[in-house]
């Protein structure tokens, strides 16, 4: 630890190992330090299938074109406005080389998945899912002379007037402390830390589970907004959907999530209906329901659904609890069998005929009923029928530390810090204000890691 090193990347998914790469292919010495274990290397990485990338025209992996303009529209669709518009366009438009990039530094991407992701056109997805990525990225990273830390946890920031000096950090029997030209925070959110939640969320948060890694507790992110960098986001805004609710507390990943809502009904403990299951196509709206389900009494829902859709989805680890009769499967929710047996017959009486198509805004909707289901509304009159008990699932936060467009951390009398630089989730708050589209947190990973990496890397030569 005595040598000084051009690039300090603090954190080991996506966004650092892009970082990494990226610096180190300008020619900079680079060190990693990943707080987790080598088995549990990456983050929320290991997690994931796909980015969003604009391109346009389609490819041997996409089957149409996804223009710049359209990928803004989304996005602005689904954060309500609430976005940088010059971060966002930006990374959007870096977007369509990263598409390429990634391949070069040994990702391979596989055809798109149908089915309810809808997303054949608009998302690449990895030949192997995410651990196959992460570990391309490490090969390569490797390759290029990047060295790796692993158990690393930095427990403190050496700043002065903006300008990062040093980082101390646990590994092994001890402390070491580490000197570097420049830093990449890229070590995630705070969605791991449930105290922290809780300042922001109660005591409901004590009902969330975490989806991926349980080493995103937000230690670097405090250090650096401690330290006087500007803070960006609302704390509790994030990456939320509605996993099965026997998942484990941490690291259950995307097969604990339930893409069958669109086919359903979804209704609390109670057994009431308190959202529309049909608003807009499922990638554009499976991440609301985290927060919904959030909002419930005892932050806990129920998707029902009947023998016709039992195919229809991708399935998931647990199985779906049977019945029937709705009664039954009532009973066995421990829910008021009364109760769900109106909702579910003044579902039934509300619903109108159309041409079902699940890929589609189509035309099969409910008639005088609150809340509405606006498109895919079937009656549920098939038995058997099924249920999967669902929680809130905190994917990642949006808290974050404030970047310029060479991702650069503002301080708080914001002028841009003298050589830090953000990347990934830690600063995702950027561009995501509320809500969220399949595929773009490992958009702003890319993106903003190869950026960070490549800036970083000028600044330590200057």
């Amino acid at each position: 630890m005595t040598r000084k090193y051009d690039v300090l990347v603090i954190g080991g998914g996506n966004a650092a190992l892009c970082a990494a790469i990226s610096a180190a292919r300008d020619g900079a010495s680079v060190l990693v330090l990943e707080a987790a274990p080598k088995f549990y290397r990456g983050g929320n990485t290991r997690h994931t299938r796909n980015m969003r990338c604009a391109h346009d025209a389609a490819t041997d992996i996409l089957t149409g074109p996804y223009t710049e303009e359209e990928f803004w529209e989304d996005l602005l669709r689904v954060t309500g406005g609430k976005t940088d518009e010059e971060l966002a366009r930006h990374m959007i438009r870096e977007s369509k080389d990263i598409l390429h990039w990634i391949v070069r530094q040994g990702v391979r991407w596989q055809p798109s998945l149908g089915g309810t992701l809808s997303l054949g056109r608009t998302n690449s997805f990895f030949l192997g899912g995410g651990r196959a990525m992460l570990n391309a990225l490490y090969l390569t990273a490797e390759q290029l002379g990047v060295d790796v830390l692993y158990d690393a946890e930095v427990t403190d920031l050496e700043i002065a007037d903006g300008m990062f000096l040093s980082a101390t950090f646990k590994h092994r029997d001890g402390h070491a402390t580490i000197k570097a030209s420049t830093l990449v925070a890229a070590a995630g959110g705070f969605e791991a830390n449930i105290e922290w939640l809780k300042t922001y969320w109660g005591e409901v948060a004590d009902n969330f589970l975490i989806r991926g890694t349980p080493f995103n507790r937000g230690s670097v992110l405090k250090l650096l907004l401690d330290k006087g960098v500007l803070e960006i986001g609302d704390p509790t805004q994030c990456h939320a959907v509605a996993i099965d609710a026997r998942a484990p507390k941490f690291d259950g990943g995307i097969i604990t999530r339930h893409d069958s809502v669109v086919f359903g009904v979804v209704v609390n403990r109670d057994a009431q209906r308190f959202y529309d299951e049909g608003e807009d196509i499922w990638p554009k709206r499976y991440a609301i329901w985290g927060r919904l389900v959030a909002a419930q009494p005892g932050q806990i829902a129920y998707i029902i659904f009947d023998a016709s859709s039992r195919n229809s989805f991708m399935p998931t680890l647990f199985p779906p609890i049977e019945s029937d009769s709705i009664a039954g499967l009532a009973q066995k929710l421990t829910l008021d069998p009364l109760a769900l047996e109106k909702t579910i017959l003044d579902f039934n009486a509300a619903v109108r005929p159309g041409t079902f198509d699940h890929t589609i805004l189509d035309d099969c909707r409910t008639e005088g009923l609150t809340p509405p289901k606006s498109h895919w509304a079937r009656k549920l009159e098939k038995p058997p029928y099924y249920a999967y008990p669902v929680r809130p699932g905190i994917t990642f936060t949006y808290l974050g530390t404030r970047v310029n467009k060479q991702a650069r951390m503002l301080m708080k009398d914001g002028k841009p810090s003298a050589n830090m630089f953000a990347a990934g989730e830690i600063m995702s708050g950027n561009v995501l204000g509320q809500g969220y589209a399949a595929g773009i947190g490992m958009t702003i990973g890319s993106v903003f890691g190869r950026i960070a990496g490549r800036e970083a890397a000028r600044n330590a030569r200057n």
